[in-house]
């Protein structure tokens, strides 16, 4: 009796061992198609692997870098071109019929820039332009080209 039970305890850990041996061999192909998922299904070291992607991130930050200077540079620059405008017609002489003459304002982001008015008579034109700064002229400004330069502003 006692080598029956010796031959069956045999027969249960080889059949264990059996078990445990099917669940390491399915766990390794697992983790060799998860390993093959990272390699991207090539054949290289994944030590490789990683310090290309290393040196991807590596440019990609220095790209990044630069596109981030540019992006101050160009804000810089934007802040000194022209981005408001106004615009006023009217009729200052009275022999003219319509609103031939204007007051524009060209402005930038800190409201200086310039006004140029035209006045449209029946005999003659003129045009003047003064300098703006911060919304204002040391030059006498009309109604028309405050009015212009209000408009740029809001």
């Amino acid at each position: 009796m006692e080598e029956f039970i010796l031959n069956n305890l045999i027969y249960i850990i080889l059949a264990a061992l059996f078990v445990f041996n099917l669940f390491s061999v399915c766990c390794i192909f697992k983790l060799k198609k998860r390993i093959d998922t990272m390699l991207q299904g090539g054949e290289e070291d994944l030590e490789k692997v990683l310090v290309g992607q290393i040196e991807k991130v590596k440019k990609q930050e220095k790209r990044l870098e630069k596109i981030s200077a540019e992006i101050v540079r160009l804000d810089e620059i934007s802040q000194k071109s022209m981005q408001k405008i106004g615009i006023v017609r009217f009729n200052p002489f009275n022999e003219v019929g319509s609103d031939q003459s204007f007051s524009i304002a060209l402005l930038d982001a800190k409201d200086s820039g310039f006004v140029i008015t035209s006045h449209y008579g029946k005999e003659f034109s003129r045009i003047y332009g003064k300098p703006v700064e911060k919304g204002k002229s040391k030059y006498l400004l009309s109604k028309e080209e405050k009015q212009a330069i209000e408009k740029a502003m809001s």
